[in-house]
């Protein structure tokens, strides 16, 4: 029909039906100036000229042979811009929907975000709400101490008031009795005068009556004994036999006397040096008399033991082990053929395990009690000897005595049956250098009598000799000296057996017994030992020692008894420090580069 009517309706562009794309309505042509602002009818902008065209092209439409096809194509045209345009009708209608069914989305949208807004103001109002109360809360509380405090301090007013008038009356009572009695003393005081202001007389002639029959009966008692003793000296005198008599049995009373003194003082000396232990002597394994009837189970298990290894529970290096082991069994063999001993010279830092080496103390049980008795040393028992020990330490307090209980040690030393090692702990502290200023004259004439009795190799004893300080010997010493064995720092095997060794004493031996308080926590006991080995460089093995009791006292000290890795490290932290400490005090001391105090027990 377009096309019919001189349009160009078969080439117009598809209708967006979008109510935000749709073209503004036409704006109607202007006129003319004079009637652009006048009103107008509904037919004052119609154009004819459409019309017109259209009249033209119906005529020359009838006019043509193909008029009845041309119409029926404009129908169908038509129709078909009808159906397009339904269906850009429905189109437009579910764009429509769309648009509401995003607008309905938006909507719950906002009201979710509004719901969501008053939920957090709501909760925001329940926290304030709660703060607030909690506020009043402490305020109550504030409120209600503060009164408390009030009350008790008005009360402890009241009690001090009432202690107050207490003790007011108390005073009031007590000054009331005290002038009563003062009283009641002034008069019996006066009463008790008058009367022997009284009596004065009747006194006066007691007194007198009393005095002169003492001295009567004292001067009948001297005549009566100088009779008696005059009559007896005039007859013994008289008398030539009793003279005698007398004078043989006081003579023979003063030689008792003086051959009992001279008797005991020998015997005595012969039982000391023989049976008994000098004074010097610390520890021995040797047994008196009075011991072997005391101590009857030890003395037969001493007499019934049998040579043990001398490096039994001993920790050495294997080069020092083995030289230790072959003085060990040259001590047993040159006991075996009775040949002479040879002196030892043991050094190194403090607590290398000289002394353990030469003595080892167990505990025997008893019938009630445990009594730790020094049993044997470990060189003395794998030589079948007896040992004992002095600490030079001893010697300088006892000034004079020094000498006489120097030769006593030695004469008791001689004794021995068995063989005796004589352990001198801490030589240094009394054999050192006669040359410097510092030693007395007690101590060097003891030092002395000492170089005497040491003159000369012996087959009845051996000395041991162990110092932290071996330059400090004097020169004699270190002549008597036969071998000279160091004791130098462990190594990292060393520690690790030392770890061990100590782990098992102190914390695994009492973990599996049932009846102590200490279970262990679950870690790796092996892996755990080598870690601390390589921390520990530098440590003795009594450092060791001591740190493995420490494990022990922290699994104590736990609340439950557990003994946990995290316990074992800090412990071992703390040694480390600790000896780090003791070597800085060390270097400053000396002003050189210090020497561990280590030890391989």
């Amino acid at each position: 029909m377009g096309r019919f009517f001189g349009g160009k309706g078969a080439d117009l562009p598809d209708i967006k039906l979008d109510p935000g794309s749709l073209p503004p309505p036409p704006t109607p042509p202007e006129t003319s100036k004079d009637t652009k602002n006048k009103p107008g009818d509904k037919w004052s902008n119609f154009d004819p000229t459409g019309l017109e065209r259209a009249a033209v092209a119906a005529k020359e439409l009838d006019k043509s042979t193909n008029a009845k096809e041309a119409l029926d194509l404009a129908r169908m045209q038509e129709s078909t811009k009808q159906i397009e345009f339904q269906g850009k009708v429905k189109e437009y209608e579910m764009n429509l929907e769309h648009l509401k069914m995003d607008q309905i989305k938006m909507q719950g949208e906002e009201r979710r975000k509004t719901q969501s807004q008053d939920a957090k103001i709501k909760k925001e109002q329940a926290e304030y709400q709660d703060l607030l109360a909690r506020r009043r809360y402490d305020d109550q509380l504030k409120q209600q101490s503060l009164m408390n405090e009030d009350n008790l301090r008005r009360q402890e007013q009241s009690v001090e008031k009432q202690e107050a008038m207490r003790r007011a009356t108390l005073e009031h009572e007590m000054k009331l009795r005290r002038d009563n009695e003062m009283a009641r003393a002034e008069a019996e005081a006066i009463a008790r005068a008058k009367a022997d202001r009284e009596n004065k007389d009747i006194r006066r002639e007691e007194i007198k009556l009393e005095a002169a029959e003492k001295r009567q009966t004292v001067l009948e008692s001297i005549k009566t004994a100088g009779s008696v003793l005059g009559e007896g000296a005039k007859s013994f005198l008289n008398d030539w036999d009793k003279i005698t008599t007398a004078a043989f049995g006081l003579t023979l009373v003063a030689a008792g006397v003086y051959t009992s003194k001279n008797t005991i003082g020998v015997v005595a000396r012969y039982v000391e040096a023989r049976l008994g232990k000098p004074s010097l002597v610390r520890d021995t394994s040797r047994f008196t008399v009075l011991e072997m009837f005391k101590h009857p189970f030890l003395t037969t298990r001493r007499l019934l033991s049998h040579p043990e290894d001398a490096l039994k529970g001993v920790v050495l290096k294997p080069t020092l082990e083995e030289r230790v082991r072959d003085i060990a069994i040259a001590t047993r063999n040159t006991k075996k053929n009775k040949g002479v001993y040879r002196n030892i010279l043991l050094h190194g830092p403090p607590g290398t395990g000289k002394t353990l080496f030469s003595k080892v103390s167990i505990l025997q049980e008893c019938k009630f009690r445990y009594v730790i008795y020094i049993v044997s040393s470990k060189l003395a028992m794998h030589s079948g000897m007896d040992f004992a020990i002095m600490t030079g330490g001893d010697v300088a307090p006892m000034g004079r005595e020094g000498v006489t209980a120097t030769h006593k040690m030695f004469d008791w030393a001689n004794s021995s049956r068995r063989g005796l090692l004589l352990f001198v702990d801490e030589a240094d502290a009394f054999l050192r250098k006669r040359a410097t200023e510092k030693i007395s004259e007690d101590l060097r004439a003891t030092l002395n009598a000492f170089l005497y009795r040491t003159g000369d190799q012996s087959n009845k004893f051996m000395m041991v000799l162990a110092s932290n300080q071996p330059e400090q010997l004097d020169w004699a010493i270190n002549d008597r000296i036969d071998e000279i064995v160091e004791f130098s720092l462990p190594g990292a095997d060393e520690r690790e057996r030392l770890v061990r060794l100590y782990f098992d004493k102190y914390v695994l031996e009492p973990a599996m017994n049932t009846k102590q308080r200490l279970k262990l926590g679950d870690f790796d006991f092996s892996s755990k030992c080598s870690e601390i080995a390589k921390k520990t460089e530098g440590m003795s093995g009594r450092e060791i020692s001591k740190l493995a009791v420490a494990w022990q006292a922290c699994g104590y000290a736990s609340m439950d008894g557990t003994l946990t890795e995290q316990m074992i490290d800090e412990r071992v932290d703390d040694a480390v420090k600790q000896h780090s400490l003791k070597m800085d005090w060390l270097k400053h001391n000396l002003g050189a580069p210090a020497t561990s105090d280590t030890s391989t027990t």
